[in-house]
């Protein structure tokens, strides 16, 4: 099965760069984008074809990804509707905030539409995709989605209404953990730890500490439950713990999520 990329900006480059790292044959990818060049460059890095039009992916392509901005998408899929009625690819979209009936509004009736949502993690194989498909996309067709985005992390299947909620969570939660990394490191920048050491600190503990919680997950223990581990009557933990709460940790946290999801719907209504 070939797979097709309408777009070779960054996201695009690292599915497709993790695809082939995966063991996807470089020679059933094609990919094409209005700066030709950018298509070119991974043409020329990793072996797949690269194409001058978006008619040719159709074309050429069972799976065509749809890697562009939200706000260009119609104009991109408008004028595949001759090409997509044709040949009945299966389209991908990764736009946030498009959902699966605006999309199925401007392509031919029926199309088989399945929308992800990837995030910037995907660029080092360590990213969190949600797979979402329309009433027309078959148990295969969201099978050969989830298998293509698992090559540059995980990903999980999830009813379109859930969305909003998982990309507040894996779509935006980087640049809230970017934060919180940044943040621990000004409070060991304040303790007298210099700030790129501090940060270097700080990345790995969360790191490890992510890791450690899908690693306990499949045993059943929650994150609470090792915040129980670490944590020590009278001890320095729980001092630092209660200092947080008091100043608004976890509300903060849950505020993050709802002024996300809120204008995701927004964007979405």
């Amino acid at each position: 099965m070939r797979f097709g990329f309408i777009g070779a900006g960054n996201m695009a480059g690292a599915i497709v760069r993790g695809m082939v790292a995966a063991g996807y044959p470089a020679d059933q990818i094609t990919v094409s984008d209005p700066n030709a060049a950018a298509a070119q460059n991974l043409a020329n890095d990793l072996g797949v074809s690269a194409v001058p039009t978006n008619e040719e992916v159709v074309a050429a392509c069972e799976y065509v990804v749809l890697a562009v901005k939200p706000q260009v998408l119609e104009s991109v899929l408008t004028p595949l509707a001759d090409a997509v009625s044709a040949h009945r690819p299966t389209l991908v979209s990764i736009a946030a905030g498009q959902p699966l009936s605006r999309l199925a509004s401007w392509l031919p009736e029926g199309t088989a539409i399945i929308r992800v949502m990837p995030n910037v993690n995907a660029q080092i194989g360590a990213g969190m995709a949600a797979v979402a498909g329309n009433e027309h996309a078959g148990a295969e067709q969201v099978q050969a989605v989830l298998e293509a985005f698992s090559s540059v992390g995980r990903a999980i299947e999830i009813q379109e209404k859930d969305m909003a909620a998982y990309s507040a969570v894996a779509g935006a939660g980087p640049a809230l953990t970017y934060e919180f990394i940044d943040a621990l490191a000004r409070g060991a920048l304040r303790h007298g730890i210099p700030k790129a050491l501090a940060v270097e600190i700080a990345a790995q503990t969360v790191l490890g500490s992510a890791q450690l919680v899908l690693e306990k997950l499949t045993e059943g223990t929650t994150p609470a439950d090792l915040t129980d581990t670490v944590t020590s009557p009278g001890g320095t933990t729980i001092a630092g713990l209660v200092a947080a709460e008091q100043a608004g940790f976890s509300p903060s946290v849950v505020s993050f999520v709802d002024g996300v999801v809120t204008r995701d719907r927004e964007l979405g209504s």
